[in-house]
């Protein structure tokens, strides 16, 4: 059993990620539950500070019932270390699964996320895993994630805009999707969009089913 933990409590996110990885990997046994104790959205430290005791109980909770992997359902990796040092399973981050992922598309890549506040925090994440040298720019689309979900068409264009200016500027082979609301983008792409879009919760699925 796979068990995706949203780390907001924003449930209809956590449907659209259940389905997204139903859709990935069909034969798979899935779950994903909603922390109702954490912040609507995480837009930055301090939502994602507040996120991490109840997203641990939910991580202990799904090693306990014999999850087989965890997958944190937040693009900052919210809480991934201490949820590594606790669950008796690997724990899958969807920012480094999809970072990883875009590392073996091509040397370089970028990274579009939805605010500003999110930006230092997937930077230094990327420096933390040693990837660095492949990053070019993490970009913020000026969309708050709850918007991703109540105004899909007009959050859509404003984060198809930004990777088109990565794709133009950055010189790269791919573009890592910095949100997990994010998962319909690459559907909404369009042929004047030529490199690699990475969704992390479908890599993080994969790595998830190979672990």
């Amino acid at each position: 059993m796979i068990v995706i933990i949203n780390p907001n409590s924003t449930t209809s996110m956590t449907q659209t990620m259940l389905a997204t990885a139903k859709k990935a990997r069909p034969l798979s046994q899935i779950e994903a539950w909603t922390s109702h104790d954490g912040p609507a959205a995480i837009q930055g430290p301090e939502d994602g500070e507040a996120c991490v005791p109840p997203l641990l109980e939910l991580v202990a909770k799904a090693s306990d019932q014999g999850a087989r992997t965890i997958i944190i359902g937040c693009a900052d990796d919210t809480g991934l270390a201490e949820a590594r040092k606790q669950a008796t399973c690997p724990v899958i981050g969807i920012g480094q699964a999809g970072y990883h992922m875009a590392t073996l598309a091509g040397p370089r890549f970028s990274v579009v996320t939805t605010v500003p506040e999110a930006v230092p925090v997937l930077t230094r994440n990327i420096e933390r895993y040693g990837l660095s040298r492949h990053l070019a720019k993490v970009r913020a689309a000026d969309v708050p994630v709850l918007a991703l979900e109540t105004d899909p068409e007009a959050s859509a264009n404003r984060v198809l805009q930004a990777i088109k200016q990565a794709q133009e500027e950055d010189a790269v082979q791919s573009v890592v999707l910095g949100c997990a609301g994010m998962s319909h983008i690459p559907a909404c792409a369009g042929p004047d969009i030529k490199i690699r879009l990475i969704d992390g919760l479908r890599a993080a699925i994969r790595i998830g089913v190979m672990l």
